[in-house]
């Protein structure tokens, strides 16, 4: 069992990792071995509230299929073990982020102070632009 979060727990046999080849440098290892873990996790298999399903949607984008089936593709490294624990700490590290919720931003107002010192600056920016034009020719 892998604990996402303090309601959220998923089961080892929901995961299904295969092994596929790498693509990339890496000379014949490329071509003998099959070193990269993809990971599958059918969504539906878990109990997730609403907002968070929605968030985990966005998260993943085209990670996750129409079915709800999120795929990660783990080819970092060079050996097997390290690529499926790869595949699956981002795949916890993707529902942790989907399980989280967004504070809200509570609209503030500017200072009187910031205020000020933003009028200072266009004043002295209009001064500066202002004396420019003022060396005319005279005859």
């Amino acid at each position: 069992m892998l604990r996402i979060s303090r309601d959220l727990m998923i089961d080892d046999n929901d995961i299904d990792i295969s092994f596929v080849r790498a693509s990339g440098p890496g000379g014949q290892n490329v071509n003998k071995l099959s070193t990269a873990a993809q990971l599958r996790f059918d969504t539906r298999r878990i109990a997730l509230p609403p907002d968070a399903e929605a968030r985990l949607a966005r998260l993943a984008g085209q990670r996750m299929t129409k079915d709800g089936v999120i795929v990660i593709h783990a080819q970092r490294f060079r050996t097997q073990e390290r690529n499926r624990a790869d595949a699956i700490d981002r795949l916890v590290e993707l529902l942790r982020e989907a399980m989280t919720r967004p504070i809200p931003r509570r609209p503030t107002k500017p200072t009187l102070g910031s205020k000020k010192r933003r009028l200072e600056g266009k004043k002295r920016r209009s001064d500066v632009k202002a004396k420019r034009g003022s060396g005319g020719f005279e005859d």
